[in-house]
């Protein structure tokens, strides 16, 4: 007889598939759905000219999700923009560690601009 562990991942209260035999690819796919999750809620949020059904925001959250690597590479080429539209709340998971590495990088920036 064998005994094999499985990891489900749950959401909501309800069981997902596909089930790991690993539980590192469990966990990189819980957090892919939450991605997604914060995703789906950017794109909800956004006054789009268009309307764009749930099931639609769902699987164009999935994907990008799911492609985050390359998306991350894409946007990386893409500078800040000041436009006058209404901002879009960035939850806070995601908007402290930028806080954080902005008040790590002044300290650096007048301590270079001291010794030039």
């Amino acid at each position: 007889m064998a005994v094999i562990v499985k990891y489900i991942v749950v959401r909501d209260g309800v069981e997902l598939e596909p089930v790991f035999l690993d539980k590192k690819e469990a966990e990189a796919y819980d957090k892919m759905l939450d991605a997604a999750q914060g995703l789906a809620e950017l794109i909800r949020q956004a006054d789009l000219p268009i309307d764009v059904d749930p099931k639609t925001i769902h699987n164009i959250s999935i994907f990008l999700a799911k492609n985050a690597q390359a998306v991350t590479t894409i946007l990386k080429t893409v500078k800040p923009m000041n436009l006058e539209s209404k901002p879009i709340k960035k939850p806070k998971s995601q908007s402290e560690p930028e806080e954080n590495s902005e008040k790590s990088q002044k300290p650096q920036a007048k301590s270079k601009s001291k010794a030039v």
